[in-house]
């Protein structure tokens, strides 16, 4: 496969992760609500606001875990301790965490 190729498919499954496969979440675990679960999944992607503070805001080269403020191991544990709370906490720690493997996958898994 060409450099091409893997950038497109690198671009699908990095949109797929972020957009749709939170519908398949809200479906699958909240259907009784699943409109209101899926705006609060995507409400989870303004997490990527700390972009706004890194000198190129974008770098492809660079990975999002670990750099940016709110992608930090300890944001990602705070995330993971959400998950035992109820309600609409739950659901955002869901999509956090959803987020997190998808930048994580974006990068670690195309680039190495």
């Amino acid at each position: 496969m060409d450099a091409s190729h893997i950038t497109l498919l690198k671009t699908v499954t990095h949109y797929f992760l972020h957009f749709v496969f939170p519908v398949f979440i809200a479906l699958t675990f909240y259907r009784k609500n699943w409109k209101k679960v899926y705006l609060i999944l995507l409400a989870t992607m303004l997490v990527d606001v700390d972009h706004l503070f890194a000198n190129p805001i974008f770098d492809p080269d660079r990975g999002s875990i670990g750099f940016h403020f709110l992608h930090t191991y300890y944001a990602i544990a705070v995330y993971f301790l959400m998950l035992f709370f109820k309600g609409n906490i739950r659901i955002a720690a869901i999509g956090l965490l959803l987020h997190m493997l998808t930048d994580f996958q974006d990068f670690y898994f195309w680039n190495h």
